[in-house]
């Protein structure tokens, strides 16, 4: 095992850990916020390629404008949803199990959607990213290395957002006691709008940044969020920075597997993790704190 192959493990462990990391994060934060654990949260991701992929193959925007309009639209319709869906099952005093059912028929409805508008075919988007980066002994192109760099930034200012804002606080009042936050003026339902056009929003950049490496099509959001609830009990219920952190481990622990074993077993590899993690602590790395 040379010093260039754990070189290039690490690298790949920290490419795909950003990507977990987006999405979990993104779940984290709607589950901390209304305790929802959002089943249509990969579609959010697919929506993000395929607008993105709309505004620079089809439409032939400029790429900065395209995936600006593209994060737009997917914080819009995440907005949508959730208001004319999610809320009103919130509502309801038997809300838990309809909200799964909802959100599990949304990710279908979704899929089918985009099936209908754009095909089943699988598209590419173009590499916007030119060049290569020499890392050590490594060569790696730009689109790829730029992926936990931008993950890094766009979770950087969501923490910042969270932690060291007026709308932040609000975010955890809501999130502790939403009643007593619309009591004292705290406007809940529409936290709840701005959440989960935010986690939208990470699971956008996501996509957006993926694309070009991976083909745009209505299922590519899938193993993504099966990835991101595991993220999710890893890190811990709710916990946003404990989601990062686990994507994080867990990208970096499926790469050095992968390196030693082979790529069939990546999903075992991250799922036994998460099964050896959860037997030992039940409620994840950072047990027990389900605020975001």
């Amino acid at each position: 095992m040379t010093g260039t192959l754990l070189a290039e493990s690490l690298i790949n462990g920290l490419i795909t850990g950003a990507i977990y990391a987006l999405v979990g994060a993104g779940v984290a934060l709607i589950y901390g916020t209304m305790r929802v654990l959002n089943f249509a949260h990969g579609e959010m991701m697919m929506l993000g390629a395929y607008f993105a992929w709309m505004g620079v193959a089809v439409a032939g925007l400029p790429v900065l404008l395209a995936f600006a309009l593209a994060l737009i639209g997917v914080m819009i319709v995440a907005a949508v949803i959730q208001r004319a869906v999610v809320a009103p099952v919130l509502a309801r005093e038997d809300w838990s199990f309809r909200v799964i059912a909802a959100t599990i028929g949304l990710s279908v409805a979704l899929q089918s959607a985009a099936q209908l508008i754009w095909g089943e075919k699988f598209n590419a988007l173009p590499y916007f990213l030119d060049g290569v980066v020499q890392i050590g002994p490594m060569r790696l192109p730009w689109q790829r290395a730029a992926i936990p760099i931008v993950a890094f930034v766009a979770l950087g200012l969501s923490a910042l957002l969270l932690y060291r804002s007026r709308f932040g606080q609000m975010i955890r009042a809501t999130a502790q006691d939403a009643e007593a936050a619309q009591a004292v003026g705290i406007p809940a339902g529409l936290v709840h709008t701005a959440v989960f056009a935010l986690s939208a929003g990470l699971a956008a950049i996501a996509a957006i940044m993926l694309a070009p490496i991976m083909s745009v099509n209505p299922w590519m959001g899938l193993p993504y969020i099966l990835k991101a609830f595991a993220v999710v009990i890893l890190g811990g219920l709710g916990n946003f920075g404990g989601a990062i952190a686990a994507g994080l481990l867990l990208g970096l622990v499926e790469s050095f597997g992968v390196m030693v074993t082979s790529s069939e077993w990546r999903d075992v590899i991250s799922y036994g993790l998460l099964i050896a993690i959860i037997w030992v602590r039940p409620y994840g790395l950072f047990g027990g704190r389900e605020a975001a």
